[in-house]
């Protein structure tokens, strides 16, 4: 009697907590939409939001030399792949952020925070440093970045998460002890690269140290695509398992989740996402600390919303702070790190202020 009045009473709970995140994911795609049209029209050289959407809905139809040509040419082929690509690497980072948090049981964990990003840069550093050096097959010279950045990203994910669990408990200290002295070590060693590089790879290694999307193109933003697509496809499915695992393993474990294999799926799923991101963009600092988080303050802490929707502000997230980039100083440029930076880490101070008061 008790436990079918239990199920229909929360039946309509459900059903509400469904339509809540429903709502939720609505409104985040419409948030995505605007940031990618806003991403389109400003920049050195605004574009009224009537010529941008007239150019995207007839989609750049071939028009007489002078300036609707040239409109078309800025929209299509400069500013719609950067912004493409600047969404595909906010979301991608929003959502290492989020499934490290739920593998560290902590809002803390930001690849960039605890060297997971140093440590993909630095592989990445190596292969334009030493790759060209030491590699003359062609594959090898094309698949050297995204492939380094990668297995750098899986290293320093596999290494702090080593460190930092005994016992199967997590300790957040060790972990972001260990983060910086990770990431003051990689940054050594990227330091001593910078000094064997020539001009050229000097002015790599800025790029990557900095993060930017300058010189983004259909080629790049199509690339990274395959590798996004497990991010989209598995992500979901840990939703359910890293709320359980918020219990604790031995908890997790006897609800029937495989603790193991989603420890491995994450570590590399985050390897791919950070990899991916720093071999298009370089490193690019708190886009996973402050998506996760802010949709923790709004939504709650519920993985199954919480990881598509960090991916979509993620994405939009980056997608504005790129504008802004393009538009403080025109025609100049502002590295998009910067900006991710100058916002993400007052955020991080008041968020360990808080969690240090209690509030949390």
């Amino acid at each position: 009697m008790s436990l079918t009045t239990g199920v229909r009473a929360g039946a309509p709970q459900l059903s509400a907590s469904r339509r809540h995140a429903s709502l939720a994911l609505l409104l985040l795609v419409g948030l995505s939409v605007v940031s990618l049209f806003v991403g389109v029209a400003t920049g050195a050289a605004p574009i009224a939001p009537a010529r941008v959407l007239e150019i995207l809905l007839d989609g750049g139809a071939p028009e007489e030399m002078g300036r609707p040509a040239y409109d078309a040419n800025l929209i299509l082929n400069i500013r719609l792949p950067r912004v493409v690509l600047g969404f595909e690497v906010g979301a991608a980072l929003a959502v290492s952020g989020a499934l490290m948090q739920g593998l560290f049981r902590n809002p803390l964990a930001d690849p960039a925070l605890i060297g997971v990003s140093s440590g993909a840069g630095l592989a990445a550093a190596a292969s334009i440093v030493l790759g060209g050096k030491w590699m003359s097959n062609l594959f090898w010279n094309s698949a050297a970045l995204p492939v380094s950045a990668f297995l750098g990203g899986l290293a320093s994910t596999s290494f702090i998460y080593a460190v930092s669990t005994r016992e199967g408990r997590t300790s957040v200290a060790t972990m972001l002890l260990a983060g910086v002295g990770f990431g003051a070590f990689c940054g050594a060693l990227t330091g001593l690269l910078a000094y064997w590089s020539n001009d050229q790879q000097l002015r790599d290694l800025t790029f990557w140290s900095l993060g930017s999307l300058n010189g983004a193109t259909w080629s790049k933003a199509t690339t990274i695509t395959p590798g996004i697509l497990p991010l989209a496809v598995l992500t979901p499915l840990l939703g359910k398992s890293l709320n359980a695992l918020a219990l604790g393993e031995s908890e997790a474990f006897h609800l029937g989740v495989r603790v193991q294999l989603v420890k491995t799926l994450v570590i590399a799923l985050v390897a791919l996402a950070v990899g991916l991101s720093v071999a298009t963009a370089g490193v690019i600092g708190f886009v996973g600390i402050v998506a996760p988080h802010t949709i923790r303050l709004l939504f709650g802490p519920d993985n199954r919303l919480l990881l598509p929707a960090a991916a979509l502000l993620g994405g939009a997230a980056l997608v504005g702070a790129d504008s802004l980039a393009r538009t403080l100083v025109a025609p100049a440029e502002l590295p998009i790190g910067v900006i991710t930076s100058a916002i993400g880490a007052p955020f991080f101070l008041w968020l360990l202020l808080s969690r240090s008061r209690g509030m949390f």
